[in-house]
């Protein structure tokens, strides 16, 4: 080939390239690529349908506490489960996690007597181990990690129910948590509200509602809430701006290709999964010392719940695609609508009917969405 009809190639070729690189992309397009789109738009319509069918008294600064409450026990196990399901992976244990941690922090405090924060750190310690133990044996096997934790949410809620009829001669409950833990400054970490002086100025100001003394109607921001912000700001960080988060959506989206790629998709695997069990551990103590107590049922089907929000808030079930903000919207959804029928004359028992839609309607989205992002038909 010519020189001059060589050079003129290559300055197509760039310019070309050039342009792809360059090439604009439509706001609407860019909204579609995010994960948390759906768990956005369906929190706005759930707040406009509260605030048509509800009592305005939900959406006071008391009503939006209570339900964010809940919505952050959830939100927390739903962030671990987001992270999980971008990994490419699934873990069905994290509700019984719940319960069998709750049983080992208060055998710790309660029969052991030993101090809140060894006994903090021997409950994670547990978490941790049995989180690794389901990543090993996933990652070992081969075994779909779907079989390998719902082997587990079985194992460990059993576990929970003999250990806590060893622990109190029979009952499947174990009083005496507050009692425990009396005098210990570690405690206002786990339970109870924050920020109380801000709201007491809040309240002289008259800025929030107060009681006829003059004391605010809410004290304070539950700590839970604090936890499931912090937690959903920290997972938002580092699955987008951190190296291991691009391992993360590498490991989950081609586990081969990661590998060939230099990326240690056991160890991010594993890693995750010792993280959903160790939120499941914090959801234990926030809930354990607010109750004063722990039970078997502890954490009873939360685990679909938490895959369920996870899904809301736009992770896809084939893994590589996902978020943590998402799955922050989703819980406070599930928060919602679970207190928010409260303050309507609809029955209860819809909520779980809900559960189910808004499960079918999330995965649709998703596979629209996806297919939308990578041109599959």
């Amino acid at each position: 080939m010519p020189k001059a009809a060589q050079n003129e190639l290559d300055q197509a070729i760039t310019a070309h390239i050039a342009d792809e690189r360059v090439i604009k992309v439509s706001l609407i397009t860019r909204l579609m690529r995010r994960p948390e789109l759906g768990a956005l738009a369906g929190l706005i319509l759930v707040t406009v349908f509260f605030m048509i069918a509800g009592k305005s008294s939900m959406f006071t600064l008391a009503g939006i506490m209570n339900f964010l409450a809940p919505a952050a026990q959830l939100g927390i196990l739903a962030i671990g489960a987001a992270l999980l399901m971008v990994g490419g992976e699934f873990d069905l244990s994290v509700g019984s996690m719940v319960a069998f941690a709750g049983l080992i922090f208060a055998t710790a405090l309660v029969v052991f007597q030993l101090p809140l924060a060894v006994s903090i750190v021997i409950t994670f310690a547990f978490a941790a181990a049995m989180g690794a133990i389901n990543g090993q044996i996933v990652l070992k096997t081969g075994l779909p990690s779907f079989i390998v934790t719902l082997a587990f949410l079985f194992i460990l809620r059993g576990l929970t129910l003999v250990g806590l009829k060893w622990a109190t001669g029979g009952s499947t409950q174990l009083r005496g948590v507050k009692e425990a833990i009396e005098g210990s400054s570690l405690a206002e970490f786990f339970s109870g509200d924050v920020l109380e002086a801000p709201f007491l100025w809040f309240a002289e100001m008259g800025l929030i509602d107060t009681f006829k003394t003059g004391l605010p109607k809410v004290t304070g921001v539950p700590v839970e809430i604090i936890w499931f912000v912090l937690l959903a700001g920290v997972a938002t960080w580092v699955l987008v701006r951190t190296r291991f988060g691009n391992w993360i959506f590498a490991s989950g989206g081609d586990a081969a290709s990661a590998r060939n790629s230099g990326v240690p998709v056991n160890r991010v695997k594993t890693t995750l999964f010792i993280f959903t069990a160790c939120a499941a551990a914090l959801v234990a103590i926030l809930t354990v010392l607010d109750a004063g107590s722990t039970d078997a049922r502890r954490g009873f089907q939360k685990e679909f719940e938490a895959i369920i929000a996870a899904v809301i808030g736009g992770c896809l079930l084939t893994g590589g695609y996902g978020s943590a903000i998402g799955a922050f919207f989703g819980s406070i959804i599930f928060g919602m609508v679970l207190i928010g029928l409260t303050y309507t004359n609809i029955d209860q028992d819809w909520y779980l009917v809900f559960l189910g839609g808004m499960l079918l309607i999330a995965v649709l989205f998703n596979n629209y969405v996806r297919k939308r992002v990578t041109g599959e038909r």
